[in-house]
């Protein structure tokens, strides 16, 4: 699948799952519930929304293992090496970052961060929402550092707007490990399938045998248009008022 469809699927995935998951015990606050060592029982609008951003961007973490991929593109040469080193040790393109390793891996890591570095955590929120938003397509068409310009802005905005609202990130972990799960299984919904249980190599075909082949017009006019949708009317059934 394409970027911008994985994010949106990220998105779509996270306003679905997240009030259910905002109720589990296990998950640590990093700041206001230390004592707790719960997250609260519901989300509040901002957390909300930033986790739809956080698992838009997060959904596009498995493709670092492709050079061409629009999340290896990103931030230059910083991403592109990144991304070159991560297919050379990872087999390829959709080989171990296309599996449930990865995407319980880097969920676990990113609650690591959320509960025990504030900043590792913080940096890693801003870059998750950079990558959702370069996903979509928010830019100038046409004029490269302009895009990448008016995407800092905005990245740096939306971040300053949620710690102005004392956003928690207790869900931080779950928010990037689905996001990478979704990313899995969207592209075992394409022809090519993923080594979902990698190391082993067997690849996943959802419809079995039936995939859908990346960047045709089904998945560009007709799919994107509905997670849109989807993505609009999930924020507005979370946030509308009882």
């Amino acid at each position: 699948m394409m970027g911008h469809t994985h994010a949106l699927t990220g998105a779509v995935a996270w306003l679905a799952v997240a009030p259910g998951l905002a109720a589990l015990p296990y998950l640590q606050e990093s700041s206001r519930f230390v004592e707790v060592g719960i997250m609260a029982g519901a989300l509040t609008p901002a957390e909300l929304i930033a986790g739809a951003l956080v698992c838009a961007g997060a959904a596009m973490l498995p493709d670092l293992d492709h050079p061409s991929a629009t999340i290896a593109q990103t931030f230059g040469p910083v991403t592109w090496a990144l991304s070159k080193a991560v297919a050379w040790i990872g087999g390829g393109h959709r080989g171990a970052t296309h599996s449930l390793v990865f995407a319980v891996a880097v969920g676990m890591g990113a609650h690591f961060l959320a509960t025990r570095y504030p900043l590792g955590r913080d940096i890693l929120v801003v870059l998750m929402i950079g990558l959702a938003l370069r996903a979509i397509g928010i830019g100038i068409p046409g004029r490269r550092l302009g895009s990448a310009l008016v995407n800092i802005g905005l990245t740096v905005g939306l971040y300053a707007v949620f710690r102005s609202l004392e956003v928690g990130y207790a869900w931080l972990g779950l928010a990037i490990g689905v996001g990478s799960l979704v990313h899995v299984v969207g592209d075992c919904c394409t022809e090519r399938g993923c080594p979902v249980l990698w190391p082993l190599r067997q690849r996943w075909v959802l419809p079995y045998k039936i995939g859908l082949k990346t960047g045709r017009a089904f998945e560009q006019k007709i799919l994107a248009p509905i997670l849109s949708l989807a993505v609009v009317g999930l924020l507005y059934l979370r946030l509308a008022p009882m």
